[in-house]
């Protein structure tokens, strides 16, 4: 992770952060915004004034990748 202290959650304009098309409706979101070209910027789609997370490039992408192989585990009541 970095830790970037400069940045707060209201220096990225609204249009700038998205969520998935996966997210439905159910309000448990994610939402990424890109900054720049070194790093992702995740927060609560129910807290947008809230804390955010920084990660590289690279964590985002190791992230998105464990995420969309283990979908099926990630959505089995079992394993919740």
């Amino acid at each position: 992770m970095i830790n970037n202290s400069a940045l707060t959650p209201g220096q990225l304009p609204r249009g700038h952060w998205r969520r998935s098309s996966y997210s439905g409706t159910s309000g448990n979101c994610l939402e990424v915004a890109a900054p720049n070209h070194r790093t992702r910027t995740v927060r609560d789609s129910k807290d947008p004034t809230g804390p955010v997370l920084t990660v590289t490039t690279d964590q985002w992408s190791a992230f998105t990748a464990y995420v969309s192989t283990s979908r099926t585990y990630l959505t089995e009541p079992d394993h919740l």
